[in-house]
């Protein structure tokens, strides 16, 4: 096996201007967040970025001007409000938003990890939802002849979730809730795993069932002790919600948002 450890510049230098950008977590959960900052120092730009129910990543990476397009089922702060950099540039008319539902997103991932166009859901059907998703197609089931609603696969160009532990090869260890990273990672092109603790392979063979995923998904490892703060990582560290607060009152102007991300980076 080959090393995949390296630095996080390096392993953001993979993203590419126009790709489209899965980012693991939720909420405020173990969302990659070095690696976020990393996209905006390198100043990538028309990213399509994609998650289930996102916030502060989705939000700074919008207002740094990364993002040209976002899809998600929910885009919010949760106790501290709207992200207000999505909200005003969808409203603008500056990015373009492509709705799901947590469903969805989930059937999208996993169609992309089997490798078949669609994955077909029921609770879709006479959502206003189809409205404006013209690429939700109702079908009729050819077992038993109801309609059901297909969803297209998620293939991201690039996958960037935040993870406990892996090793220099790149198996991977995530530990408490999943969430969909792993199907995130399974389903794009290339993958980066940030990672709080590199672990020797002698570990990982001795302990094979603690392994979520395996090395061949993984294109980059990087070691970044607290990479998904200021949100959570289970095991490691909580989420910091001062921390959180203050990025919601940066949002009040673009000056004091701006100012916000200075000091950040």
């Amino acid at each position: 096996m080959q090393s995949k450890l390296t630095s996080l510049s390096d392993a953001i230098s993979i993203v590419k201007d126009g790709d489209s950008v899965a980012l693991g977590g939720v909420g405020r959960n173990k969302v990659p967040f070095a690696a976020v900052k990393e996209l905006i120092r390198q100043k990538k730009r028309n990213l399509y970025i994609i998650g289930r129910e996102k916030g502060i990543d989705f939000d700074i990476l919008i207002g740094a001007g990364v993002a040209s397009k976002s899809s998600a089922a929910y885009v919010g702060l949760e106790e501290f409000g709207l992200a207000l950099n999505f909200r005003k540039k969808v409203e603008n008319g500056e990015i373009k938003f492509i709705e799901h539902t947590c469903g969805s997103v989930l059937a999208g991932f996993r169609a992309g990890v089997m490798g078949i166009p669609f994955i077909p859901l029921k609770g879709l059907y006479c959502s206003d939802l189809l409205n404006v998703r013209e690429d939700f197609k109702e079908i009729n089931c050819p077992i038993t002849g109801e309609k059901l609603v297909a969803v297209p696969a998620i293939n991201p160009d690039v996958a960037i979730i935040h993870a406990q532990e892996g090793d220099e090869y790149g198996n991977i260890r995530i530990r408490g809730t999943r969430f969909e990273d792993e199907l995130m990672v399974k389903s794009a092109q290339k993958s980066i795993v940030t990672v709080e603790k590199i672990i020797s392979n002698d570990e990982i063979r001795n302990n094979p069932d603690l392994t979520t995923i395996p090395y061949f998904y993984v294109t980059k490892v990087v070691e970044v002790p607290k990479g998904a703060y200021p949100t959570s990582c289970y095991g490691y560290y909580e989420s910091d919600a001062s921390e959180v607060s203050a990025y919601a009152k940066s949002l009040k102007s673009e000056e004091t948002f701006q100012a916000y991300l200075k000091n950040l980076l």
